[in-house]
């Protein structure tokens, strides 16, 4: 036990962590055998740990941000995690027979609990900061930049792709005059969403993006991209290019990583989003030459950290209206999901990207809005 704190200690000390520390992103023990379940598990046992409350951190974003600066996650690979790593490679985690998995464990999880964290327009993916003070206002102005980004004009009809509770779909229908179609896995969000576009020309549909064969002005996929999995990517691309008129803009908004890397984390896969699967940016251009010309790539990854610690910050303060429906544990968890992405972002270690994508190429070239 003694050789295994010496041992994490001396990592720690790489990104200026502590164990019993006095500074807020010292980790604080209060089992000490976690540690061994961290060399044994990595970020599954260090999760699970503070899930149980093993282990504290009062700020625990940015204990992750230095552990992920210091690149500490290389030293500790765990070898029973090689199965995991063999399922992503060899076995397609995210068939049409897995589809509805992530809708019912994570999105299905209750719409309180999302209408507490997020803001009132329910938008469940990163907002877009340069110009805002608030999360409202980085939202609104992230579905104004997309809404400008596709060229949206009146009497068009908009694909959207793992539409969520319709939060695009109602910007755009309102204020660009559009007609939207959105599909979503998950019942909770349909439930919810038609009554907040109610008397708007949208239709929500509970089905799975491979059974889409219809035309549209325009095709945006928003947050949905990290669910289709590395063996479906070209499937993906396909049916967004058969859905877009040849005139149209698609636009992917979409999380990614760095490297090629298969899989997901494992803390991530068990208990937030299972099957998901993170793109890098060579994986979106291999699968998207066949059927599209890039015209913009956008990466504003860094807004993520600012979205989610405005998420942790409406989930801490509205816990108590909450706390009848989830446990203790369900909070730890919850907290420790948020922030542990917020210490990614900010360490840069994931990314944000707008892709917009043409069929053939616009003549003259396109250029990127600004928001005035």
């Amino acid at each position: 036990m003694m050789e295994t704190r010496a041992y994490i200690e001396k990592l720690l000390a790489r990104a200026d962590i502590s164990i019993n520390g006095s500074r807020p992103w010292d980790m604080q023990l209060h089992r000490a055998d976690v540690l061994n379940d961290v060399l044994a598990r990595g970020n599954l046992g260090l999760g699970e740990g503070y899930m149980r409350g093993d282990w504290d951190c009062e700020q625990l974003d940015e204990f992750f941000y230095r552990i992920l600066r210091a690149q500490l996650g290389q030293e500790i690979k765990p070898t029973r995690f090689l199965w995991q790593h063999l399922k992503a490679r060899w076995l397609n985690l995210q068939s049409r027979a897995r589809a509805f998995q992530v809708g019912e464990q994570h999105y299905d999880l209750g719409n309180q609990l999302y209408q507490a964290m997020l803001d009132e327009r329910m938008v469940y993916t990163c907002g877009y900061w340069q110009r805002a003070e608030n999360l409202a206002d980085a939202q609104r102005d992230k579905l104004e930049l997309i809404c400008q980004k596709l060229q949206l004009r009146p009497g068009m009809q908009l694909l959207d792709i793992g539409c969520g509770w319709g939060s695009f779909m109602k910007y755009a229908a309102e204020n660009y005059s559009v007609r939207c179609v959105g599909v979503t896995v998950s019942k909770a969000q349909v439930e919810l969403g038609e009554k907040m576009c109610a008397g708007l020309p949208i239709e929500f549909r509970l089905q799975d993006y491979r059974d889409i064969n219809e035309h549209f002005d325009a095709v945006v996929s928003i947050g949905m991209f990290e669910h289709v999995g590395q063996k479906n990517y070209d499937s993906f691309m396909e049916v967004a290019a058969r859905s877009l008129k040849d005139d149209g803009l698609f636009l992917l908004h979409t999380i990614g990583r760095n490297r090629d890397v298969r899989g997901t984390d494992p803390w991530i896969n068990r208990h937030i989003f299972p099957n998901g699967e993170l793109p890098c940016l060579a994986h979106i251009d291999n699968s998207s030459r066949a059927h599209f010309t890039a015209e913009d790539i956008h990466n504003f990854g860094a807004d993520y950290d600012r979205t989610l610690m405005a998420w942790s910050d409406n989930f801490e303060r509205n816990w108590e209206q909450l706390s009848g429906d989830y446990d203790e544990t369900f909070k730890r968890m919850w907290r420790y999901y948020l922030h542990s992405c917020a210490g990614a972002f900010r360490a840069r270690d994931l990314q944000l990207w707008q892709w917009v994508f043409s069929k053939n190429g616009i003549e003259g070239g396109y250029h990127r809005p600004t928001l005035d």
